[in-house]
């Protein structure tokens, strides 16, 4: 059975959290209007206090990098960068290797100005590179609640570097996602006032089929039931809809190489449990324009606040996406 499920999005929202950085932690910026932010672990590791240097950067959807912070010599400990460019190589930092009394006493700090009409909570992500380019560390940061021709200004810190690591010398915005703040995520461990945080996974891709997990957390005090398919709109870049594409109950038409399709039975989750539904797609292009729907707005149920998760579907020309009932999660 094939359908269509088109959504009219309310005025309230709310999302799990996406986003994942390429390297270690990742500051949590909450701000409203104008607001500066600090990120801790200053000063432990460099040699002499390092002065910011403005930074020209044309930045990326409305977020710029306006200063550099460097150490003012290179540890003793880091290599000169090569003299021709290694656009392949890059180091980076686990969350499990930092030392939270370490620092490189590398740091930048960034505005977000909204130009839009709505406020929007954002997702960053910047990159720090030695003089070849390449990419030495990355850091992430959240910034909730920018009200359409406001500007929020923070900053994000690299922490330790590993020994062999090259010199950073610059850093550029790698990545912004932006959704509506009535729709942005859930921080970790906060619950909505809807009681029902609604998420999506990193996904597997085996052989250009593709598989996302969406997850239906019940945080709240009482019992949630659903039965059947989450209700999805696609979206593009500019969280517009995204059209000709036929949305499917089960998988079993893309590939029965995720498995079985159950049926959809009513699921009640009590506090503290959770279900699943995954979204299943290949990425095959042959003739005709690909098409890419980086958001995907759900609503577990009719009724429910839409939900917008970003699991940047590259469905190719394929032309359809499968979508799996909800099935409750093993604790």
């Amino acid at each position: 059975m094939r359908r269509r499920a088109p959504l009219r999005r309310p005025a309230l929202a709310r999302t799990a959290p996406f986003l994942s950085a390429l390297a270690a932690t990742a500051l949590l910026l909450t701000a409203c209007g104008t607001e500066h932010a600090g990120t801790g672990n200053t000063g432990a590791g460099t040699a002499e206090s390092p002065s910011p240097v403005q930074v020209d950067d044309p930045g990326k959807d409305g977020v710029r990098i306006t200063s550099l912070t460097l150490p003012s010599t290179s540890p003793p400990t880091s290599p000169s960068p090569p003299t021709s460019p290694s656009p392949t190589r890059s180091y980076s930092v686990s969350a499990d290797s930092l030392d939270p009394g370490a620092d490189s006493g590398i740091m930048a700090t960034y505005e977000v100005t909204n130009k839009g009409t709505e406020t929007l909570t954002y997702w960053v992500v910047f990159t720090f590179m030695s003089g070849d380019g390449a990419a030495v560390a990355a850091q992430s940061a959240t910034v909730r609640d920018v009200g359409p021709g406001k500007t929020v200004r923070g900053r994000v810190q690299v922490g330790e570097l590993p020994p062999a690591a090259p010199r950073v010398t610059q850093a550029k915005v790698l990545e912004v996602t932006k959704v509506p703040a009535s729709e942005a995520p859930a921080d970790p461990g906060t619950c909505p006032a809807s009681g029902i945080r609604v998420s999506a996974d990193k996904g597997d891709a085996a052989m250009g089929l593709r598989v996302v997990g969406l997850h239906l957390d019940n945080c709240g005090t009482r019992d949630y039931t659903v039965e059947g398919y989450p209700l999805l709109e696609l979206l593009d870049s500019d969280l517009k809809p995204v059209d000709g594409i036929k949305i499917l109950d089960g998988s079993n038409e893309i590939s029965t190489g995720a498995g079985p399709d159950n049926q959809p039975r009513p699921v009640t989750l009590s506090p503290g449990e959770s279900a699943i539904a995954s979204l299943v797609w290949r990425n095959t292009t042959e003739s005709g324009t690909p098409v890419n729907a980086p958001y995907v707005r759900v609503r577990a149920k009719a009724g429910a606040d839409p939900v917008t998760v970003t699991p940047h579907l590259d469905l190719g020309t394929t032309g359809k996406l499968g979508v799996r009932p909800w099935e409750k999660a093993e604790r």
